[in-house]
């Protein structure tokens, strides 16, 4: 079953969101080329401590990171090592932040209003970055990416379906001549990292649940150059394209409200 949030709880998300997007800015400012990726883990460690927040990623089923350093055909979950960014990369930092609700609610707070205190609230984001003189055709990946999740948000109201999403996504994708990976999706979120329901970047019109209000989830669409099937990496950790091309991923947390939709990782 797909929870629930009481506009209470959104806006609690929703704070924490707006720091998520604030750190993910300031990381994103240090992406040149020669950045190792073991020294932005080290700052994204240091920015989530200093906002009061824990990894949502660092030991979730093993993962020994706070931030996904996913580089050129690396989809998501790469592991930022000693590597250095070469001129013509691509760079996906995808993070995740836990904060406790008594971090954004003060004075009393009513258990029944509240009922997710104990477990506070997860928040989620994701953004790729050009480094250096990156090829005019990999920086149009990058552009239809983030343009497919522009438009996915808008189809994002009560009413509308899960399939309206997807389908959306993958329309404008394949309409620019490139590919969705079928294999990776969204998820909703909130006191749980990964909620009910999967977000697919690929369906078909009225398919799937209803969207409803109060429903918070992750739209994340993952567009590759060439064949969108996928594979582990070597570091065991990654998803990469069979072939090697480049796949660029943007993700925000959304909230289905009473007139469309409220977009929470954003400042």
């Amino acid at each position: 079953m797909i929870p629930i949030k009481t506009a209470e709880e959104i806006e609690v998300m929703r704070k924490g969101g707006f720091i998520l997007a604030g750190i993910l800015e300031e990381l994103g400012k240090e992406v040149k080329i020669g950045l190792k990726g073991c020294d932005l883990e080290k700052k994204a460690g240091q920015l989530i401590a200093k906002a009061g927040g824990k990894c949502s990623f660092k030991n979730k089923d093993g993962f020994p990171s706070c931030l996904c350093f996913s580089v050129n055909e690396e989809i998501v979950h790469g592991l930022p090592g000693e590597r250095d960014l070469k001129n013509g990369d691509i760079l996906t930092l995808d993070l995740g932040i836990f904060f406790l609700l008594e971090k954004f609610v003060s004075g009393k707070i009513d258990s029944k209003k509240y009922p997710n205190l104990k477990n506070g609230f997860h928040t989620d984001m994701a953004k790729t970055f050009l480094v250096g003189e990156v090829d005019p055709e990999v920086q149009r990946l990058v552009r239809v990416a983030k343009k497919a999740l522009k438009r996915a948000i808008k189809k994002t109201r009560p009413g509308n379906t899960f399939g309206d999403v997807g389908e959306t996504i993958e329309r404008y994708v394949e309409g620019q001549g490139f590919k969705v990976v079928r294999e990776l999706c969204g998820h909703g979120i909130g006191k749980d990292l990964h909620e009910e329901p999967d977000v697919m970047n690929f369906g078909e019109r009225h398919s799937q649940k209803v969207l409803k209000e109060g429903m918070v989830f992750c739209i994340e669409p993952m567009v590759c150059a060439g064949d969108c099937r996928v594979k582990k990496g070597e570091d065991g950790y990654s998803y990469i394209t069979r072939d090697r091309s480049y796949c660029a991923h943007f993700e925000h947390m959304v909230a289905v409200v009473k007139d469309g939709s409220l977009v929470l990782t954003e400042n």
